[in-house]
C-alpha cells in the first residue's frame, strides 16, 4: 500500500479561520479530503476529536503533516508524547516543510525548542487573558451574570410584592421571568418600609 500524507489543522477560537492552514497543507502535498481539523479547541487540551481522527488515519510509512508544531501541541510533554507515538508506529512527522528526524540529535533539540516556544506562547496567552479579565473587572466591565430585571424593575417588583396584592406567580408572569428570578430579586432588594412585608 502506498504511503499517504495526512494533514492536521487547528484553531483555538470559533472566530479564527482554517483557510490558511488548509492551503499550507495542500501546498505540502496533502489532499483536501485527508485534512483533519479541530475548530475552536485549544492546543493545551488533549481532548481533540480531529487530532484523534488524524492519528487513527495514519499507518506505518505515512506522514502526519502539520503547518507548525504549535498546531499539534501547546506543551512539551504532549508534543513529545505524540512524536513518540508516531515513531513507535513507523509514521513520519512533518512540521511545515521539514520532516522531523527523531534519530538526529540536532533534530530532536530543534523539536524540543519548538515545543518549548509553543508552550511558552500558550502560557503568555493565558497570562494576558487573566490580566485582561482582571482589568475589565476592576473597571466594572466584567461583572459576571447580569440581573434579568433593571434596577427600576427590581424596585417595582419589591414594591408590588410588599403590597400583598400579588403572589410570586403573579409577579413572575407580569415581569416575564421565572419564579426563582422573582425570589432572587426579592432577596437582593430591601423590603419597602411602608406597607406589609411578606
Amino acid at each position: 500500500m502506498a504511503s499517504a500524507f495526512i494533514g492536521y489543522a487547528r484553531c483555538s477560537t470559533d472566530k479564527q479561520d482554517l483557510t490558511a492552514q488548509r492551503a499550507a497543507l495542500e501546498a505540502l502535498g496533502v489532499a483536501p479530503d485527508r485534512v483533519y481539523v479541530d475548530h475552536g479547541l485549544s492546543g493545551t487540551s488533549r481532548a481533540r476529536p480531529g487530532l484523534d481522527q488524524a492519528l487513527a488515519a495514519v499507518r506505518a510509512g505515512d506522514t502526519l503533516v502539520v503547518p507548525k508544531l504549535d498546531r499539534l501541541a501547546r506543551s512539551v510533554p504532549d508534543a513529545r508524547a505524540i512524536a513518540d507515538q508516531l515513531l513507535a508506529r513507523g509514521v513520519r512527522l512533518q512540521l511545515g516543510a521539514s520532516v522531523h528526524d527523531p534519530h538526529d540529535p540536532i533534530g530532536r533539540m530543534f523539536f524540543n525548542i519548538l515545543a518549548t516556544f509553543a508552550e511558552f506562547e500558550a502560557d503568555l496567552i493565558r497570562m494576558r487573558t487573566r490580566e485582561g479579565m482582571a482589568l475589565a473587572r476592576a473597571r466594572g466591565r466584567l461583572r459576571g451574570k447580569q440581573p434579568k430585571l433593571s434596577d427600576r424593575q427590581q424596585k417595582e417588583l419589591r414594591r408590588m410584592h410588599d403590597s400583598g396584592d400579588y403572589s410570586i406567580s403573579d409577579l413572575a408572569e407580569l415581569f416575564s421571568v421565572s419564579r426563582p428570578t422573582v425570589y432572587r430579586t426579592l432577596k437582593r432588594q430591601p423590603a419597602v418600609s411602608n406597607g406589609p412585608a411578606k
